[in-house]
């Protein structure tokens, strides 16, 4: 059987009035990837799932899901599922009645859509409490709800706004793996939107780092938190510290960089003698000394400025010139 879900999203604009909330976004997310859209407030990415679930209508550009154009469709008349924030549970509706809900307007028999829904709560291990009422459940449980609701008509693509942004930080990392096991057993195509670059690298395969309405970086989680397409990329994705430098002199592979901050060695790559470069340091890659002293090639002296223990490692700040 052919896979199904590969959406495509080509020169994407929504203006709301004179606001450009998305400007001609071009996005190609082969069917079943989990593709996460990750970026600040503001930055398109909600906007964009909207668009691709058509609660929003497209200002210009084409979104298209298995080659077939979805810009005039309906909501209901797009292979899609949304699972909202904040879940959207009916609070007079038992479990069962709520994931089975979306097939009774589509005139599903009773025995059938009730079949189908404790399936689907079987899927997400809710299947004994399928008689309570959403105020009767955890948030936990309440997610797992709206998640087989958003799978039981069996879309091709699942769309998840924020839907670990409630829970506690030690029942999301929980909530996190269940995403991932259904993505993988369903073999569906997910986008899923997120504030948190540790929920995005842990979850998707495919990593979509937005700002300011644009995409800065399309690729793995790997490639995104290694080599950064951008200065915003390195700081937010990896909290980077962001070094400028000019380049004095390229020797084979290696480029030497001179700055305020220092004396520096890097890759030559596409570099040119005279050139001014912003590069980007890992913070795991960096070792602290206890005195500065005279540093050498490849160091920064730099004064404490705070630190911070955070368990299982501990933040340090140094205030050093150029640094950023």
């Amino acid at each position: 059987m052919e896979r199904t879900g590969h959406c495509r999203l080509t020169d994407l604009s929504k203006r709301y009035g004179e606001a450009v909330a998305l400007r001609k976004v071009n996005l190609d997310i082969p069917a079943g990837r989990y593709c996460c859209l990750v970026g600040p407030s503001g930055c398109g990415k909600t906007t964009t799932l909207r668009l691709i679930a058509g609660h929003e209508t497209v200002s210009d550009g084409t979104i298209t899901i298995d080659d077939v154009r979805m810009n005039e469709r309906e909501p209901a008349q797009r292979p899609t599922a949304m699972m909202f924030q904040d879940y959207a549970l009916f609070p007079h509706l038992n479990c069962l009645d709520n994931v089975a809900f979306s097939l009774k307007m589509s005139g599903v028999s009773k025995p059938e859509r009730h079949a189908r829904a404790r399936e689907l709560l079987a899927l997400v291990h809710m299947e004994e409490y399928q008689k309570r009422l959403p105020n009767q459940l955890s948030g936990g449980q309440q997610q797992r709800v709206a998640l087989a609701r958003a799978l039981v008509t069996n879309p091709s693509v699942l769309l998840l706004d924020e839907p670990l942004s409630a829970l506690d930080p030690f029942l999301r990392v929980r909530m996190r793996d269940e995403l991932r096991r259904l993505q993988q057993e369903l073999n569906l195509t997910f986008v899923h939107v997120t504030h948190s670059q540790e929920e995005a690298m842990a979850l998707a395969d495919m990593v979509v780092v937005m700002n300011q309405g644009e995409i800065e970086q399309v690729d793995s989680p790997q490639a995104v938190y290694n080599q950064p397409a951008s200065i915003f990329v390195a700081r937010f994705i990896g909290g980077h510290n962001i070094f400028q430098a000019d380049v004095v002199s390229i020797q084979g592979e290696s480029a030497h960089l001179s700055g305020s901050a220092g004396n520096f060695q890097v890759p030559a790559d596409d570099l040119a003698e005279g050139k001014g470069v912003a590069f980007a340091v890992r913070s795991d890659k960096i070792s602290v000394g206890a005195q500065a002293g005279d540093v050498g090639e490849n160091a920064v002296a730099g004064r404490n400025r705070s630190i911070e223990y955070q368990g299982a490692w501990v933040k340090l700040c140094l205030d050093a010139d150029d640094m950023d």
